[in-house]
């Protein structure tokens, strides 16, 4: 199967420096949805058609787990112009399937269906029938079969009553496809190569001209401006939202979750409104994730809490742990069972180990926590020196005091305790009580200052 995809328009109405099909829905361009779904059916030739912001779609398709082929439409001249730029990188031998770089929600299973209908030697069209179809190409039929497509500014009065619409999707012999592109004419409204003339062309030389139907109108709609692309963002969280249903998680809210990658949830998980997934995210069983948290490329194990207004990003958090409200867990952390880290309190590239507890108002950077240790509130890791990171150890059973400063590279023993207010710039023994703090005076007959008469 060749795979084309076009993706050279500029989107004017999206009213953007960024080119139309690299607008993100659910965190991922336009064009790498369409991408995706198209490696799904095993595409074995794949080109995509790019022209306004060539450079910002070539950069996007270079870092592609695989290579993509790309052809240059300039000037674009229309629809079957655009295939035109890829003949050179089609096999003959095997049909090609048309695609759009501004239509990601297109299934594999829709398209299948499609593929299957038009075989190796018949043109097969996705076509829907809509209420409204208004701007769209109609689908002409004499006697149930189809004869052309009539683009909405060439159509009749006659033809725009038609409800059945042309996707825009396509499967064609690709032998037939070359012949017809070939013999296109651009004596229209637009001035312009439509690909849809083909279908009369097929018809023309008896080629079967067949159709097939999503199962859903929005997997042909595509995006043209910010509003479209809202509607869209919306119906793709929907769906994603109805399958996490299916398999047993609890949403709060459906229409308030956003899943921008891919979330992996085990049994009995509870998500709060206004969830933010990015990356890869994985809630183990009995995990609940409070209201308005944002976890990205991040992994919660069984048990574990997440309360509301946290953000975790590239971090571990352990069973049964408890987390927030308002914390922050930076890229590198690694918190074992049993861990607590309250509100107000960041962990960068710290590993904490079973029964430690932060409970507020700390910073923890490029620190090993041992067990049971705790944290008392204004403590913070003094990590860096301006040009270097260092790393702060705190061995087991340690008792750190509120408003304590440790200046890295620096250790505290095991089962050691800091007194409230100790600056650590030198390791602390195990086992020892170890004190930094001016001695306390009172000065008997200072009076406070008052403000002079003017």
């Amino acid at each position: 199967m060749n795979v084309v995809i076009l993706a050279a328009g500029m989107g004017k109405r999206m009213q953007s420096a960024l080119p139309k099909v690299l607008h993100p829905l659910a965190g991922k361009p336009l064009l790498s949805h369409v991408l995706d779904t198209a490696r799904s059916l095993a595409a074995s030739r794949l080109c995509v058609i790019y022209g306004h912001g060539g450079a910002a779609v070539l950069d996007m398709l270079a870092k592609q787990p695989e290579k993509v082929a790309t052809a240059l439409q300039e000037p674009q001249l229309g629809t079957g112009h655009a295939v035109m730029q890829a003949l050179p990188e089609l096999d003959d031998r095997a049909p090609t399937l048309i695609l759009y770089g501004d239509v990601p929600l297109t299934t594999a299973a829709s398209l299948q269906g499609l593929i299957d209908v038009a075989g190796q030697d018949k043109l097969g069209i996705l076509t829907v029938v809509q209420d409204d179809p208004f701007g769209l190409g109609r689908i002409v039929r004499e006697n149930g079969e189809i004869k052309r497509i009539v683009e909405q500014k060439d159509a009749t009065e006659e033809e725009r009553a038609i409800k059945e619409i042309n996707s825009g999707i396509m499967v064609v012999p690709t032998a037939r496809l070359k012949q017809w592109l070939g013999a296109l004419k651009n004596n229209n409204a637009q001035g312009e190569y439509y690909l849809t003339d083909i279908v009369a062309m097929a018809v023309a030389d008896g080629v079967p001209v067949v159709a097939a139907q999503p199962s859903a109108q929005w997997e042909v709609a595509g995006v043209n401006s910010k509003v479209q692309l809202a509607e869209l963002e919306r119906i793709h969280q929907g769906n994603i939202a109805l399958k996490l249903l299916e398999q047993g998680v609890t949403l709060m809210d459906p229409a308030r979750i956003d899943v921008r990658g891919e979330l992996i949830c085990g049994r009995d998980v509870v998500i709060d409104v206004g969830c933010v997934f990015e990356g890869k995210v994985e809630l183990a069983d009995g995990v609940q994730v409070g209201a308005h948290s944002v976890l990205v490329n991040a992994r919660i194990e069984a048990g574990a809490q997440i309360k509301p207004f946290c953000h975790i990003e590239e971090a571990v958090v352990g069973p049964v742990s408890i987390i927030g409200p308002y914390a922050r867990l930076r890229p590198g952390t690694v918190l074992a069972e049993d861990v607590h880290v309250g509100n107000f309190v960041e962990i960068k590239n710290g590993q904490v180990a079973a029964h430690s507890k932060a409970n507020h108002l700390a910073y923890i950077g490029d620190a090993t926590v041992g067990s049971r240790v705790n944290i008392g509130a204004g403590t913070i890791t003094c990590n860096y020196d301006g040009a270097n990171k260092f790393r702060t150890v705190i061995e087991d059973d340690a008792f750190i005091g509120s408003d304590s400063q440790l200046i890295a590279p620096v250790t505290v023993g095991k089962g050691a305790t800091l007194g409230a207010g100790t600056t650590l710039s030198k390791d602390a023994p195990a086992g020892k009580l170890t004190i930094s703090r001016a001695r306390q005076l009172t000065i008997e007959e200072w009076t406070r200052p008052v403000k002079k008469p003017k």
